[in-house]
């Protein structure tokens, strides 16, 4: 099974200005990450092909990222951006589609944990350009915290045509240690067959200084039992886990969580998972 990290960032500041990098909480990661850099921290870790994932509500850095992509083995899908509350998502996703490297689109995403409505996900401009993305045999990342699950369940509940990657297992309080409303809802969301959940994110939502993997163990074990190993898909969140830990030991967690699993089992969640809800060719 080809190993897959389902969720990486990249950017380079001489490009576009990444004005969410501002402040001095997040100092160490304000320079330019390159897909050279990544490279070379995945192979260390094994893995073999990844999806990159769009960081900024800005479709000229998804044509890049596109492009980046066509241009590299490594890179085997991008989940992008598009105005979900446009007029037109269908003809900007075949305008994407048609630029280079257009064939290594694999999803959309909008940062809904940003959006001060809870339900800006039920938004009937938003259904329909949800509707657009599964029409285009799209999935679509599902970028939420756990007071916006209820809405996840709604639109998922309304669209089961359409595929949905949970990124983060939304963002759980693991530096509380606090499990409810979240593991709850996580697990009616769970209950839709349409769901994946990607293993990733835990540790920048942990004490970033002095988190083990006993505290991120709960969280893992919930979204393991709710979506089981071939709908949970690991990723590193690289460059932004570096906040709390490097790529190493964020695939070393992953390990060792998914450790009690079976080997088809672990391969699912570190490459089967992703490469069935991207729809990803090798």
């Amino acid at each position: 099974m080809t190993r897959i990290d389902a969720h990486h960032h990249l950017w380079d500041l001489a490009r576009r200005e990444q004005a969410w990098l501002d402040g001095p909480k997040l100092a160490s990661i304000h320079r330019t990450f390159t897909v050279a850099d990544f490279a070379a921290v995945a192979a260390a870790a094994g893995i073999e092909r990844s999806v990159l994932v769009q960081v900024l509500p800005d479709a000229d850095e998804t044509r890049e990222f596109l492009a980046l992509a066509a241009d590299s083995r490594l890179v085997a899908g991008v989940v992008g951006w598009t105005d979900l509350t446009a007029p037109d998502v269908a003809e900007a996703l075949a305008a994407l589609r048609e630029g280079p490297g257009g064939d290594r689109l694999v999803g959309i995403r909008h940062l809904v944990q940003g959006e001060a409505d809870p339900r800006w996900l039920c938004r009937a401009d938003v259904s329909r350009a949800l509707t657009a993305i599964g029409e285009a045999g799209l999935c679509y990342d599902l970028l939420t915290y756990p007071h916006q699950l209820p809405a996840a369940i709604e639109t998922v509940r309304a669209l089961p045509q359409l595929t949905f990657v949970l990124d983060h297992l939304s963002k759980p309080p693991i530096a509380s240690g606090a499990l409810e409303p979240w593991a709850t809802a996580l697990r009616e969301l769970a209950g839709e067959p349409n769901v994946f959940c990607k293993l990733s994110g835990m540790v920048t939502e942990a004490n970033q200084g002095s988190w083990t993997v006993s505290d991120l163990r709960p969280y893992a074990d919930i979204a393991l039992d709710a979506f089981g190993p071939d709908r949970l898909m690991f990723g590193s969140d690289w460059p932004v886990c570096l906040l709390a830990a490097s790529y190493d030991d964020v695939a070393g967690a992953a390990r060792e969580l998914t450790a009690q699993l079976s080997e088809d089992e672990r391969a699912q969640v570190f490459g089967g998972a992703a490469a069935r809800a991207y729809r990803l060719e090798f």
